[in-house]
């Protein structure tokens, strides 16, 4: 269940896996247990782990499932594309400050990826909370 500050714009450009491409499709299978929800780990201790996700235009953020509760903050505005586990592809504009609140039940999760499709750089801050309902994913971080 989601929970928002200042929410950005959204807009559904469709609702079914059907329309994706099939290279999407496969990485939605293989990464399906991807728990690293940041592109850069700022920081984790016994009770957060706080990510960095930077994307120039064009680039994206590869699929990755959320299952601690968790916040997310736009640093900076932009426009992204997210293909979402429920079938959603959304085309969403932020502004900095817009943050959103993410709670699972035990057994729940989310999963999508994220490309940036504006003309400007797009950074958010996600803050993963350990204390959830849900056991942590395993991290597949370079040391």
């Amino acid at each position: 269940m989601a929970h928002a500050g200042s929410q950005p714009e959204r807009e559904v450009l469709s609702t079914s896996t059907d329309e994706w491409s099939d290279e999407i499709q496969s990485e939605f299978v293989s990464q399906s247990a991807n728990g690293n929800v940041g592109g850069r780990l700022l920081l984790e201790n016994d009770r957060v782990r706080v990510w960095e996700i930077r994307l120039k235009p064009g680039e994206r953020y590869g699929v990755h499932r959320h299952v601690l509760d968790y916040f997310w903050v736009a640093v900076t505005s932009g426009v992204t594309m997210q293909h979402s586990g429920d079938g959603r592809l959304e085309r969403v504009t932020y502004q900095p400050g817009d943050t959103m609140f993410f709670h699972y039940e035990l057994g729940e999760s989310m999963i999508h990826d994220l490309a940036n499709v504006g003309e400007t750089p797009v950074i958010f801050t996600t803050v993963e909370l350990k204390e959830s309902a849900n056991r942590a994913l395993p991290l597949t971080l370079e040391a």
